[in-house]
């Protein structure tokens, strides 16, 4: 599997702006935090990379966001099996190639959700998901003006393929951004 190390480096090559490597570190946190959480320790390092990567072609190439990734993760020697995880997230709205095991389903579900509750984090006065309660993630997730870009469809849309309830995905999403968010803004 790619290192960690190489693996940000081509993050950081095809994604210039903070936010766009923010987004990337944070979806690599809670992939992580999800895999110990729900049993899959020993796939943690694979969930995360996952996350890592999964926007790899969203900045220099939007049109092509799903398209473009499997040819810049082969040319850096990426597994297949990583290559599909990582297209997968943007089944339906992006490409045909749907996610079919649960470290999918969660990258599915929880990609657009870390964005709605990063938006929801700076418009607090702390700038932090950390002293958010989950009543005032649903309050903002009701507000389709709030985070319009925020995809309210594929959020609900992964929390049934996970065979979650809504609520369960967004108090999982938010506990994992809390746990991780230190450690997320170390590293920018």
């Amino acid at each position: 599997m790619i290192s960690r190390e190489k693996a940000l480096e081509l993050l950081k090559k095809y994604n210039k702006e903070p936010f766009h490597v923010h987004h990337g570190l944070t979806v690599e946190a809670v992939m992580r935090y999800m895999a110990e959480k729900l049993g899959y320790g020993d796939e943690a390092d694979f969930w995360a990379m996952a996350g890592l990567l999964h926007d790899i072609d969203f900045e220099m190439w939007p049109e092509e966001h799903c398209i473009k990734a499997p040819e810049l993760l082969r040319e850096a020697g990426v597994e297949e099996a990583l290559i599909h995880a990582v297209v997968s997230h943007g089944y339906g709205e992006c490409c045909d190639v749907a996610p079919e095991h649960e470290m999918e389903k969660v990258l599915f579900a929880t990609d657009e959700l870390t964005g709605l509750v990063g938006a929801a984090a700076l418009m607090r006065p702390s700038k932090s998901c950390k002293d958010m309660e989950l009543k005032s993630l649903k309050k903002k997730y009701k507000d389709k003006k709030f985070a319009a870009g925020c995809d309210r469809e594929v959020i609900a849309k992964g929390a049934e393929m996970l065979g979650w309830e809504l609520e369960k995905l967004q108090a999982e999403t938010l506990e994992a951004m809390q746990a991780t968010e230190d450690a997320v803004l170390a590293q920018e």
